[in-house]
């Protein structure tokens, strides 16, 4: 009785280090299942694509799936600003499509970060391409602490974590600058090739960890380590730029009540200018932005 007992036993605590073992480390909101020879599929919540669990999962299709999980949850509906979680319309291979729309019927044009670069309309607006987010500028503020870090190591920490955890070839990381608790990274991505990450997808994620709603599995834990210590990473502030200028006209910008971002790129293409413009008090600030090449790859410290 006791030999058979132990067989049981054995084959209980099989079956669930089998189940444990099917799951998608790089995405939460999937189902998994396995099959009798082991294979272990995930299928995205929401849009019920398969989730491809060595690399990262499309914004849209993530973006979808959250929205999905926060209705099975029951959650009180926030009205959220443009830029923010929608449940967008997502092209078969993950991308948004160009034009995104509510339930209401009103439509608007995004980029591949999926925000809107135009005016709103009804469904008879036109969004001709999707165009292409292909510079990303991330601000980071660390927490207080005694150690003190040299911006060299800083740099080639938060490179290893991008190309480790991310999965971002460093090439694509055109700089990192340093000035504590201040860290700029800037990211660059001409072109992207079909075994790249996309770094509006890195972004998202990044955004996602650094807020603690990770959407990598439970087993995998966000961690900044600096020369073995700690960098605890509290603020996230994200800026896209697009190859094309949006379209907004003054009209429109005047009647929207929240801030509007507009990225203007001047005819020799040298200068990025970001004009924020707050319509409730009509300030305007600019802010100019040196334009970094992507194939030099390098990691610049502060100085």
């Amino acid at each position: 009785m006791e030999p058979l007992l132990g067989v049981t036993l054995g084959l209980i605590l099989m079956v669930t280090s089998s189940a444990q073992s099917c799951t998608c480390v790089t995405n939460k909101w999937t189902v998994c299942d396995q099959d009798a020879s082991g294979n272990c599929t995930c299928r995205l919540v929401g849009s019920d694509h398969t989730a491809d669990c060595s690399t990262l999962t499309s914004k849209c299709l993530l973006m979808k799936a959250e929205m999905t999980s926060l209705k099975l949850s029951y959650r009180p509906r926030v009205k959220l600003l443009d830029g923010g979680i929608y449940n967008p319309d997502c092209e078969d291979s993950g991308i948004f499509k160009a034009r995104q729309c509510d339930e209401a019927g009103t439509c608007w044009c995004v980029n591949t970060a999926g925000i809107r670069r135009t005016g709103k309309g009804d469904k008879n607006l036109i969004c001709s391409e999707l165009i292409r987010t292909n510079w990303v500028d991330i601000e980071l503020k660390h927490k207080e602490t005694s150690h003190y870090f040299e911006a060299l190591d800083v740099a080639e920490a938060l490179t290893h974590l991008f190309e480790n955890r991310y999965k971002l070839q460093p090439k694509y990381i055109t700089a990192v600058k340093y000035d504590s608790p201040f860290i700029q990274i800037h990211l660059k991505q001409n072109n992207l090739k079909q075994c790249d990450v996309d770094i509006v997808d890195v972004a998202y994620y990044l955004e996602k960890d650094v807020k603690g709603d990770s959407v990598f599995h439970s087993d995998s834990t966000f961690l900044v380590s600096v020369n073995g210590k700690d960098l605890a990473i509290e603020n996230i502030r994200i800026y896209y730029v697009d190859e094309k200028p949006p379209v907004f006209s003054m009209k429109q910008l005047l009647v929207d009540i929240s801030a509007v971002v507009a990225v203007g790129i001047l005819p020799a293409g040298f200068v990025i200018i970001l004009v924020i413009i707050l319509c409730q008090k009509r300030k305007y600030k600019k802010i100019k932005i040196e334009k970094m090449s992507e194939t030099e790859g390098q990691i610049l410290q502060s100085l």
